[in-house]
């Protein structure tokens, strides 16, 4: 995709990346966060269960003070049948945004939207006590993603993206999770997380969009 300054929403200013030599020298630039993502993911994962029950979602854990839960149930996960389908997402949203999402929107949005879902569970669904996964933040990252797609104006893939996405929440909010996917996550699947990523991705992308367009004006 060619960038340039006259385009309403700049993606990445590759030409001065290359200028610096930074293109050439940290190639992984871009891959940074989702690759921060996926190893914490799996550094968890190696920690067992001891690693699960200290960093899952756990509303009388979190009641007791122990709001970094709010954030870390992201990152562990039931089993690796459970996690090794998230990596896999996430590995094709990251190469999905490579273009869209510069490193710092990806650590922010990744953020926000683990800590919208945390916080939304526990505001709005008292009845979910205890919860883990990625694949919440996940949806999110894909909502923001959609969002810069069609502020970039890619409007058949950013429009394809976001019809896609919100037929799927609208088919969980219905009719639940989808049985195949509770099937190999080895769980039930809270679908509210899903919705909740969704939400605070979309806002997040809005955001970044905002952000964008005042630094292209200085």
């Amino acid at each position: 995709m060619e960038d340039s300054t006259d385009v309403a929403m700049p993606i990445v200013n590759d030409h001065l990346l290359s200028k610096a030599g930074l293109a050439r020298r940290w190639p992984w630039r871009r891959w940074s966060v989702p690759l921060l993502i996926g190893a914490s993911c799996l550094v968890l994962a190696l920690g067992g269960e001891a690693a699960r029950d200290g960093a899952s979602y756990d509303r009388v854990a979190i009641e007791n003070g122990q709001a970094w839960r709010l954030l870390t149930a992201h990152f562990v996960h039931l089993g690796w049948g459970h996690l090794w389908p998230n990596l896999l997402a996430l590995l094709l949203i990251g190469g999905l945004l490579e273009e869209f999402l510069k490193p710092l929107e990806w650590l922010v949005a990744s953020f926000v939207t683990a800590v919208a879902i945390g916080g939304g569970l526990f505001v709005f669904d008292p009845d979910t006590e205890w919860y883990v996964g990625l694949s919440g933040v996940l949806h999110g990252l894909v909502a923001c993603g959609a969002v810069m797609m069609l502020a970039a104006r890619q409007v058949k893939l950013g429009g394809a993206l976001a019809a896609g996405l919100a037929l799927k929440l609208a088919w969980e909010q219905v009719y639940g999770g989808i049985p195949l996917t509770a099937a190999s996550v080895g769980g039930a699947v809270v679908v509210a997380a899903h919705l909740y990523g969704a939400l605070s991705g979309a806002l997040a992308g809005l955001a970044f969009g905002i952000v964008r367009r005042r630094a292209s004006r200085l």
